[in-house]
């Protein structure tokens, strides 16, 4: 039996100091944390729950959002200024995952979840250099229709879970932290790490630094956004493919544009690359077509998930079409 210490922090100070010096992690939800350490991937020795702390979701003076880490998902799905201003949010957040789990999952609880790798998850006879560094990774010889085709290394083929944070990719996220040495913040973006030769070093986090917000700027496109999830079945089942976007037009043309794949890569993946070949010019079949090639050009399929870079492309395009729709009449 593994002994394990459990504690309610008050505030952000009190939480970071009950963390410190110890085997801690922080408790929000508990949706991915339990289950990781049911299977004994994750042994903490303590764990300090924060889940009532910065449950607000406030908007900011510039007409922007403050989303505390420890608001429940299903409550920023239904907030009227997510809905409003930004609903490939409330898209993305829906899709991720059932009603139960979304009453139960926090904000900083989905940013830090780890991936569904099946190898990952077993301890028993599987190596993965993500659960134990140098063990090896038996997914790049192995299963691997839904591992990544963007950003992997021979090290880790694993793909990020999330839904939230391939939109909060599109729509410029900042991550608000904290920590015994004061706070900082990072841009969703540059949150999460690739694997390189180090795929159990999973986000820019310091020991015992706690996610305290999500801030969502002011966008002029985000309320002409969308989230597309491809899976297997329609629910209960993670992205084979996913895309956030957003887009502002100017007559025909593409005046600018947000896009974010999910699904593809071991962190959310902005697409920047598709962004620069689509701003400026027209909303088009075919520019579409073109711009998601730039994204793919580097995509670097395995035996057995090929498909997924046509499918990412076809995808794409299709959302690219249903956003821009009315313009290209």
């Amino acid at each position: 039996m593994i002994e394990l210490a459990y504690t309610r922090a008050t505030d952000a100070s009190d939480a970071i100091r009950r963390a410190e010096g110890e085997n801690a992690k922080y408790l929000g939800g508990g949706t991915n944390l339990v289950d990781l350490m049911r299977e004994t991937v994750e042994v903490p020795s303590a764990l300090v729950d924060v889940t009532r702390l910065w449950d607000e979701i406030q908007e900011t003076d510039d007409g922007g959002l403050m989303i505390g880490a420890a608001a429940r998902n299903t409550a920023v799905a239904e907030h009227p200024a997510v809905r409003a201003h930004y609903p490939m949010l409330t898209r993305a957040i829906v899709a991720g995952a059932s009603a139960q789990i979304r009453n139960m999952a926090t904000v900083g609880g989905n940013l830090l979840q780890r991936t569904r790798c099946t190898y990952f998850y077993d301890t028993d006879g599987s190596r993965c250099n993500k659960r134990s560094p140098g063990e090896g990774c038996d997914a790049i010889e192995g299963f691997n229709r839904s591992h990544a085709i963007l950003g992997a290394s021979p090290a880790c083929v694993a793909t990020h879970p999330s839904d939230m944070c391939v939109a909060l990719a599109a729509l410029d996220a900042v991550v608000h932290l904290r920590s015994a040495s004061g706070e900082r913040t990072v841009a969703l973006c540059d949150l999460h790490t690739l694997p390189g030769d180090r795929p159990d070093v999973e986000t820019v986090l310091a020991p015992g630094e706690l996610i305290t917000a999500v801030q969502l700027p002011p966008s002029n496109l985000a309320a002409r956004s969308t989230y597309r999830k491809v899976r297997d079945r329609a629910s209960y089942a993670f992205a084979l493919v996913s895309v956030a976007a957003a887009i502002e037009l100017n007559g025909g043309a593409i005046a600018d544009v947000r896009l974010a794949l999910g699904g593809v890569a071991p962190k959310p993946w902005r697409a920047w690359r598709a962004e620069e070949a689509l701003r400026g010019g027209p909303a088009t079949e075919a520019s579409f077509l073109e711009a998601a090639d730039a994204e793919l050009a580097d995509a670097r399929p395995l035996a057995g998930n090929a498909f997924k870079v046509d499918l990412a492309r076809r995808t794409l395009v299709a959302v690219l079409q249903q956003l821009t729709e009315g313009a290209r009449r």
